[in-house]
């Protein structure tokens, strides 16, 4: 089968297709025919070194998130058969034509959702999810401000807020503007217009999915109490005292039942994940450059053939 792999850290030179032995499944896993897969930056993130100090062994399979056709079933699985479609994210192999996954980790492809636009959620759509339900416990009425509103996890992140009654507030920049405006948000906010925490104040949570200087700034619109969560940053220890908040850094970790709950919103029709480029595996080096630009509204998927 072919595969994206690299078999020492660069940049995307080092990225290579490859024929390689289609995995074995396990009694407790599943064997995916791949459809298609997402881009995020965790993938060029592991390209450029991260796989190392995250403990993975050269040569490492790229790919984070998948849709694929279920091709054998573990001797354990009874949740699934031959033939489903599924999608979820794995820490490794999702650009290939085949991968192997835990049973547990999966959830039943959207039925609203074609196979590209499905492939747009499982790892961003887990992200935003776990850092606003789960470390935020965000709930309905809260005020969030979200920041990096026109990406893969920031634009899903405005939409499961909305579907939960959040009232959100979103940063973009004028580019994005009219596309983050069709997300639904309350308060769409140019960030380069002025500076942003000038105007916004009384934040419940904060969703940072940018880190940086606008990670810091972000604080100055949280009201005490409030809470910040972040999935690029790493704060640094004395924010929550300063400002009188609680600072949380949430790490994605795979969940069925977080797919499903995303899966049942989609298709109740409440969210809708969005595609800008869609690209071959062949074209797996200009996919993750795209991605690596940070310049995408939504997501990059590449089709898996």
């Amino acid at each position: 089968m072919r595969a994206a792999l690299i078999t020492t850290y660069g940049s995307n030179d080092v990225v290579e297709l490859v024929e390689i032995e289609r995995p074995v499944t396990q009694p407790d896993e599943v064997l995916v025919k791949v459809s298609a897969a997402g881009i995020n930056p965790i993938d060029w993130k592991i390209r450029s070194g991260a796989g190392q100090r995250m403990g993975m062994m050269l040569p490492i399979r790229l790919g984070s998130e998948f849709v694929g056709v279920i091709e054998e079933v573990g001797a354990s699985v009874a949740a699934f058969k031959h033939g489903d479609e599924v999608f979820g994210m794995v820490k490794s192999g999702g650009f290939a034509q085949y991968l192997t996954v835990k049973a547990t980790d999966i959830a039943c492809k959207p039925k609203k959702l074609d196979t590209v636009r499905a492939a747009a959620l499982p790892l961003a759509g887990t992200t935003a999810w776990q850092a606003l339900f789960g470390e935020a416990g965000l709930v309905e009425g809260q005020r969030l401000l979200i920041t990096g509103a026109s990406g893969g996890v920031g634009s899903l992140a405005v939409q499961f807020a909305k579907a939960k009654g959040v009232h959100v507030t979103a940063l973009t920049s004028p580019r994005n503007m009219a596309f983050v405006r069709s997300l639904g948000p309350d308060m769409v906010i140019d960030y380069t217009a002025q500076p942003f925490e000038e105007s916004i104040r009384d934040i419940d949570v904060v969703f940072d999915t940018v880190g940086a200087d606008t990670f810091q700034r972000a604080f100055k619109t949280l009201r005490r109490g409030g809470i910040m969560v972040t999935v690029v940053a790493f704060p640094e220890g004395h924010e929550a005292a300063q400002y009188g908040v609680e600072v949380k850094r949430s790490f994605t970790v795979p969940n069925a039942a977080t797919l499903v709950a995303i899966q049942t919103l989609v298709d109740a029709g409440q969210v809708t994940p969005h595609v800008e480029t869609i690209l071959p595996l062949s074209e797996i080096k200009r996919a993750l450059a795209l991605s690596e630009a940070g310049r995408v509204r939504g997501k990059v998927v590449v089709i898996i053939t």
